[in-house]
């Protein structure tokens, strides 16, 4: 009898400290008040590292794409100049066919078969390529109140001078770019030529829209 008791409350006093064990190690799984304050405020510091660079990087990112878009619309207008023989217009076009300075707005490649620098749908001219319009508050700009850019069959631009696009982000001006068109028709897109982490034309200038 006295053995069978000793068992019983050997059990009992194992079962306990199972017990006392097992609440223990949950306890000790969760986080006190100042790990949890500390986790937080280091996830705080990080945020605020992270979420700037990562809007300098969606900027850039945007301006680079503007960028090579409108580098691969002149190639295609200078391109189909040279293997159709005939004047190629890329401008901002109205809805009546004519050449804007809205280079923000949306942007045409057209065939101008009879020369008049206009688009003519009713005279069977050809609509190359289209480009939409940009991020509305960004600017982008060619030159002074030029309306278009015509290549010639020879690959050449039709006028005497070349030409710059300047595209401007929104309350990011250190981060614009430019592309700029010669008279030869070759394109050039700017860069960082001494590195201050602005890019410059081929003279040296930084990149503004003022």
């Amino acid at each position: 009898m006295d053995f069978i008791m000793f068992n019983l409350m050997n059990s009992s006093s194992n079962k306990q400290k199972l017990s006392h064990s097992y609440h223990s190690y949950y306890l000790q799984k969760g986080f006190t008040i100042v790990e949890l304050l500390t986790t937080v405020a280091i996830t705080s510091l990080l945020a605020s590292i992270a979420i700037p660079n990562m809007s300098d990087f969606i900027v850039r990112l945007r301006v680079n794409n503007e960028i090579s878009t409108l580098k691969r619309l002149l190639f295609v207008t200078r391109n189909s100049a040279i293997n159709s023989g005939k004047r190629v217009i890329f401008c901002p076009l109205t809805k009546a066919g004519i050449c804007t300075t809205d280079w923000d707005k949306s942007l045409s490649v057209f065939i101008d078969n009879n020369n008049n620098q206009r688009y003519d749908s009713a005279n069977n001219e050809v609509l190359l390529i289209t480009k939409s319009a940009i991020k509305d508050g960004d600017i982008l700009i060619y030159g002074k109140n030029r309306t278009k850019i015509t290549y010639q069959p020879t690959g050449h631009l039709s006028g005497l001078s070349n030409g710059t696009f300047r595209y401007c982000p929104l309350n990011n001006e250190d981060k614009s770019r430019a592309v700029i068109i010669a008279r030869s028709g070759r394109i050039y897109a700017s860069s960082d030529r001494d590195n201050d982490g602005k890019d410059e034309t081929r003279s040296n200038k930084e990149i503004t829209c003022k």
